[in-house]
């Protein structure tokens, strides 16, 4: 997030840091990069450094519906990343780090969960733009050998269920207003008003997918989740795949539309794994993407919110997800 949480003592999360065994010298730098967690940088005093997440159990519905299942939910996330890298060799996972008791996360409060990560020199495309040819085909490579592991039995499982269908629903069913509660409230509700015939279009052709694929029985494998080039960290020593909290058991094509843009790396991929991609169910997530967007927004734009750089990116983006032209 670009903001820095007013809610969060930088000592608290100096404090916490110790459970890592990391003595930080002066306070953690924030870093306004991403979008949904808040992130800092650290230098301990034998002049490592480190990354630094805190993740808003409240914003993570994927992860758990409430606080508590979020936390839950994040935790066996984390742990599968671990796993993957220290336990089944998956070089290319930018895991966390466990503190002295082995866990992954750690709780800051009610509303916190923070989770630690070596830092690691590298590039990243903070807008998500399409990776160079050479870049898909190394992440190609890297996602064909992670969904050919024997998944964790920490990996939740992940169907395409929208994480917020019932409030997109509500809306649709009742788009009236006016909402109140930010600067966004009542132009969203007008924009989900004017788009609602649209929205009703998208999610039955969602549904139809769904069960199509549903009923092709394809085994799932253990998947990233959001393995775009935000995420994909270009080292030295080759590609990181970072950002392990929508890690989950689900069909390879969750992961595949992200990254293939062509014939020939869908090709790449099914010569590598034995299984060729289905068209259904790269549509199927293609979809599924912008609806959970579109819900996130609305969850977002529905409760008291105010004018921040955070806020401002996401009416852009909930914007452009609403086609004007229906």
């Amino acid at each position: 997030m670009r903001h820095q949480p007013d809610d969060l003592d930088v000592q608290d999360l100096r404090s916490a840091l110790r459970g890592w065994g990391i003595e930080t010298a002066g306070d953690p730098a924030y870093l306004p990069v991403g979008f949904g967690d808040h992130h800092w940088g650290a230098r301990d005093t034998a002049g490592r450094r480190w990354f630094v997440t805190v993740a808003d159990l409240t914003a993570k519905p994927y992860c758990g519906d409430g606080a508590e299942a979020a936390a839950r939910g994040l935790t066996a996330a984390m742990d599968t990343a671990a796993a993957l890298r220290a336990d089944l060799g998956l070089g290319f996972v930018l895991a966390p780090a466990r503190d002295r008791h082995g866990r992954t996360t750690v709780r800051l409060g009610a509303r916190y969960a923070l989770s630690v990560f070596p830092h690691e020199e590298g590039e990243s495309d903070p807008d998500g733009a399409p990776l160079p040819p050479e870049d898909r085909a190394r992440a190609l490579d890297a996602l064909a050998a992670l969904h050919a592991v024997e998944p964790p039995p920490t990996a939740p499982a992940t169907g395409p269920a929208l994480s917020r269908r019932a409030l997109l629903e509500e809306t649709l069913a009742d788009p009236s207003g006016p909402w109140s509660g930010g600067p966004f409230a009542e132009p969203a509700r007008a924009l989900f008003a004017a788009h609602a015939a649209s929205l009703r279009r998208r999610l039955d052709a969602f549904d139809a997918l769904a069960a199509r694929v549903a009923a092709t029985g394809a085994r799932p494998v253990v998947t990233h989740g959001e393995p775009h080039s935000a995420n994909i960290l270009r080292t030295p020593d080759g590609l990181l795949l970072a950002d392990w909290d929508t890690v989950g058991l689900a069909a390879p094509e969750r992961d595949l539309w992200q990254v293939a843009e062509t014939p020939d790396d869908l090709a790449r991929y099914a010569e590598a794994t034995g299984r060729t991609p289905d068209p259904a169910a790269l549509d199927l997530y293609r979809t599924r993407w912008d609806l959970e967007d579109m819900t996130e927004y609305l969850a977002w734009f529905r409760t008291p919110h105010a004018r921040t750089p955070d806020t401002e990116a996401g009416w852009e983006e909930l914007t452009s997800l609403l086609d004007p032209e229906d």
